[in-house]
């Protein structure tokens, strides 16, 4: 599989990609706990099929000491026993979120409810920008056919 653009060769890419990580390092440098931003951003990459973004996510999640068996459930997460209610919050508005299209009205009251009883309002804010960016990521990859499989912790910085 050949994307369809050089995206991470070409230089108006590279423009764009330089503001979306600019404000990734925003989200990543936040009070939003790191293991929940990686579940978050594997959960709405399989909501896309984003390959390329899944591969990635995991290989980081695994590289910060995540486990194979919450890695393994992410997709199953409700029926899941390995997270904690404060990442059940998270996987939930992330679901919400990212199937805007699906939902009507958006993410819920109640699903809003149960985040901001986990985290502050930092922590939503970096939430909330955090799928945005992810969604965006996710869509520009599976636009462009991105391989996925090659992917290595730390490659891009």
């Amino acid at each position: 599989m050949e994307s369809r653009v050089n995206y991470f060769g070409n230089a108006l890419a590279g423009k764009v990609m330089k503001h979306f990580n600019s404000a990734n390092k925003v989200v990543a440098d936040s009070t939003l706990p790191v293991t929940t931003q990686e579940l978050v951003k594997i959960r709405a990459s399989q909501i896309n099929g984003c390959g390329f973004c899944t591969d990635m996510h995991t290989k980081d999640a695994i590289a910060a000491g995540e486990t194979q068996q919450r890695l393994n459930l992410v997709a199953a997460w409700r029926e899941a026993k390995v997270f904690t209610d404060a990442e059940r919050a998270a996987l939930e508005i992330a679901e919400q979120g990212t199937r805007i299209a699906d939902a009507a009205g958006g993410v819920s009251d109640e699903v809003w409810e149960k985040a901001a009883k986990h985290f502050d309002e930092d922590e939503l804010a970096a939430l909330i920008s955090l799928i945005a960016l992810i969604n965006a990521y996710n869509r520009i990859n599976v636009i462009n056919q991105q391989p996925a499989g090659d992917y290595r912790p730390g490659m891009f910085g």
